[in-house]
């Protein structure tokens, strides 16, 4: 693959945008050419690093089909998501930090209780696709919302159709299953779906969505949170003979390369891959009992942790009319970027009154830019530290643990009010993250530092809690163990 340059490429089609005005709590679509509006693909795996893709440099599994998108796409190698999943998949639905949302720990609302993902109280990217015009599925994992409680949540959020693993809901056996003998909830109510594999249903719906929206010529936006290879590792429809760990997670991965591969086979036959944009990427690095071989270093799984192996994860963007290809581009992305580009690429403006920290980078993808707008990108939250109180959810330290990078060096800022700097990498010559280089008197060193430090320091000193309308106590909550006189929104 080569480097970009925007002199390497030459398009027959150009992308054209129009500047919309969303008019908030407005049912009207956004009045502009439809021809115009590509449809989006957002594929999201689960606990996966780049130690587990052949394109990055995988030694432990072939992932073809995956490679394949990268080299008739764009693989990025800079871009950050968050170490645990809900920051990870609120940010991106958010498109704001978690220190913004409050949704700085993981938590899962159908088995934890208390707490939950409110319409009301943060922006939903889904919506801001509807405004522009977009009929809008998702399918797969969600578990911010209590499916029991809420059975319409994904309608609230922004979802015309929705075809989702509940997560493992208290006191509900069934539900802790995902993969075999699914239990799912939809618009007809949660239930398990026996002798099936889920990735199989998620995407048979999400095929028919995409199928039946490209032939009413309306452009469509696809979530696909895939569970795929989250433990528990099983064996999957094409190894069912798989015995241990590491045969079934290395199937499993293999089963979400063909899974992908199936889905780009419905947009072909669709008459729709030329107009789709694919976005495919993970949640946070692989988990902690898996070992994988990148590049011919053994790499631990690091979810929960702040190290590259966490947070810096495989990115792959693709369109064959709209997309360059063969780029590797070392731009600056992380997860709360999405929503704005999505946005762009849809051709409608962002509510002036919500805050957002994400940053376009529509115009990269599309050829029309050699970078992103970033000077930095930030990970945060390391490992599970929240805890209930009367008041609901709370995080526990006032200022989470988070990292701020450029292209080059890597800052990591501890929990404390004073902002405790204290690591400063050079992530490319040092990979293992080794040598602390924060006293350094190099001007590189220093220059970098003051950079990074500068960034935290935009940073309120406290963390905003999850904000949410407060509901009746349920039977399966988490018992209240701390009393706090914080207030709460």
């Amino acid at each position: 693959m080569k480097s970009f340059s925007l002199t390497n490429k030459v398009f027959s089609t150009v992308l054209l945008v129009a500047s919309l005005a969303l008019i908030s709590g407005s049912d009207a679509a956004a009045s502009s050419d439809k021809t115009t509006q590509p449809n989006i693909l957002f594929i999201l795996l689960d606990d996966i690093g780049k130690e587990w893709v052949s394109e990055y440099g995988s030694e432990s599994v072939k992932t073809p089909t995956i490679d394949a998108l990268a080299n008739s796409g764009m693989r990025f190698d800079n871009t950050y998501a968050h170490p645990q999943c809900t920051p990870t998949r609120i940010s991106f639905l958010t498109g704001q930090y978690p220190y913004r949302n409050g949704w700085v720990n993981h938590w899962d609302a159908p088995r934890w209780g208390h707490g939950y993902y409110d319409w009301q109280s943060n922006p939903s990217v889904a919506r801001i696709m509807q405004q522009a015009g977009y009929a809008t599925a998702a399918a797969g994992k969600w578990q911010v919302n209590d499916f029991r409680l809420q059975p319409e949540a994904m309608t609230k959020h922004g979802f015309d159709q929705y075809f989702m693993w509940t997560g493992y809901e208290a006191d509900n056996e069934p539900s802790q299953e995902r993969y075999w003998n699914p239990y799912i909830h939809s618009k007809n109510g949660s239930k398990t779906y026996p002798e099936k594999f889920g990735e199989d249903l998620f995407s048979d719906f999400l095929l028919d969505f995409i199928t039946t929206n490209g032939e009413q010529n309306k452009p469509w936006f696809a979530y696909y949170a895939m569970n795929l290879p989250h433990g528990p590792y099983v064996a999957t429809p094409h190894e069912p003979e798989a015995k241990t760990k590491y045969a079934k997670f290395a199937a499993m991965v293999r089963y979400a390369d063909f899974i992908l591969g199936k889905m780009v086979k419905g947009l072909e036959d669709s008459n729709q891959r030329d107009n789709t944009i694919i976005v495919w990427t993970t949640d946070n690095g692989t988990a902690s009992n898996i070992t994988g071989i990148r590049d011919g270093r053994k790499i631990k799984g690091a979810k929960l942790l702040t190290t590259e192996a966490g947070i810096n994860l495989p990115f792959i963007v693709n369109s064959p009319k709209l997309v360059p290809q063969g780029v590797v581009s070392n731009a600056l992305v992380d997860i709360t970027d999405l929503l704005p580009t999505f946005a762009e690429l849809a051709g409608i403006e962002l509510p002036a009154e919500v805050e957002f920290d994400g940053h376009s980078f529509a115009q990269h993808i599309l050829g029309k830019a050699d970078d992103s707008e970033r000077s930095w990108i930030m990970a945060m939250g390391g490992r599970n530290n929240a805890q209930v109180s009367e008041l609901g959810i709370e995080n526990s330290w006032n200022f989470r643990d988070r990292v701020f990078r450029d292209k080059q060096y890597k800052l990591y800022v501890n929990p404390t009010n004073n902002r405790d700097y204290e690591k400063l990498v050079d992530v490319v010559n040092d990979p293992e993250e080794n040598i602390n280089l924060i006293n350094s008197k190099e001007p590189k060193v220093q220059q970098a530092l003051a950079k990074l430090s500068a960034a935290a320091q935009t940073m309120p000193n406290k963390d905003k809690d999850p904000t949410y309308r407060k509901i009746a106590e349920n039977t399966w909550d988490v018992p209240v163990t701390v009393k706090s006189q914080r207030w709460k929104q």
